[in-house]
C-alpha cells in the first residue's frame, strides 16, 4: 500500500507543470491584457494575437518595483511597461492601440484587479489575459476570486524558449518557478491571506 502512495505522488509530481498550463481557445475581446514579467516573450505574443484580429487594444500594466526602489538610490529607471510598449511597436501594433493602465501594480492579484476595472466599460467585457506557461492557472484562479462581474478572461500562453512545463524538473528555472505558482495557488484557495511585502 505504501508503495502504491508513493507512485501515485510520483505521478502526481510529474504531472504538476504540465497541471499548471490552462490555456483558452481566443475569440474576440476588447482587448489584449500582457501580463507584466518574462519579456520579451509575452509582448511578443500579444502582438502575434492583435495582428491575428482578435482585439482593437494591447493594455499594459505598470508594475511599482523594480522602478520605486531604484528612484530612492537615484538610479533611473524607465519601467517593464515602457520596454513592453516599444516591443509592440517593433511588432506592427500602432501607438493608439496601446494602453498602460493605472494604479500600479505590485503582483499578480493587484493586475486583476486593474485589468477588471479597465473591462467593466468595455462594451464586450472579455479580455485576453497573455501570461507565462505555468503562470496561466494562477492567473485565471486569481481572475475569477477578484475580477467580480467585470467579465471574462481569456488565457493566453506565451511560449518561452528554454521553458518545458511537462519536464519542469529538468532545470532549475521552471523547477523554481512551479513552486512558486504553487505556493500562489494555495494562498489564492486561501483567499490571500498573504499579502505583498511592504
Amino acid at each position: 500500500m505504501l508503495l502504491l502512495a508513493a507512485v501515485a505522488v510520483l505521478l502526481a509530481l510529474r504531472n504538476l507543470g504540465a497541471w499548471l498550463v490552462v490555456e483558452d481557445p481566443l475569440e474576440q475581446a476588447s482587448a489584449i491584457a500582457v501580463l507584466s514579467g518574462r519579456m520579451p516573450d509575452r509582448a511578443l505574443e500579444a502582438a502575434r494575437i492583435y495582428k491575428r484580429g482578435y482585439a482593437g487594444k494591447v493594455w499594459l500594466t505598470r508594475s511599482e518595483e523594480p522602478g520605486a526602489t531604484l528612484q530612492k538610490l537615484g538610479i533611473p529607471y524607465r519601467g517593464e511597461d515602457f520596454y513592453d510598449r516599444e516591443i509592440l511597436l517593433e511588432e506592427g501594433v500602432p501607438a493608439e492601440r496601446i494602453e498602460i493602465l493605472e494604479p500600479p501594480i505590485r503582483n499578480t492579484a493587484d493586475e486583476m484587479t486593474t485589468i477588471a476595472a479597465a473591462l467593466r466599460p468595455e462594451s464586450r467585457p472579455i479580455v485576453i489575459l497573455v501570461t507565462s506557461q505555468l503562470h496561466t492557472r494562477r492567473a485565471r484562479t486569481l481572475w475569477r476570486h477578484l475580477s467580480g462581474s467585470s467579465g471574462r478572461a481569456i488565457l493566453a500562453a506565451a511560449p518561452e524558449q528554454g521553458s518545458d512545463p511537462r519536464h519542469w524538473w529538468r532545470t532549475t528555472g521552471d523547477a523554481l518557478e512551479v513552486v512558486r505558482e504553487i505556493l500562489g495557488l494555495l494562498n489564492a484557495w486561501a483567499g490571500l491571506p498573504l499579502r505583498p511585502s511592504p
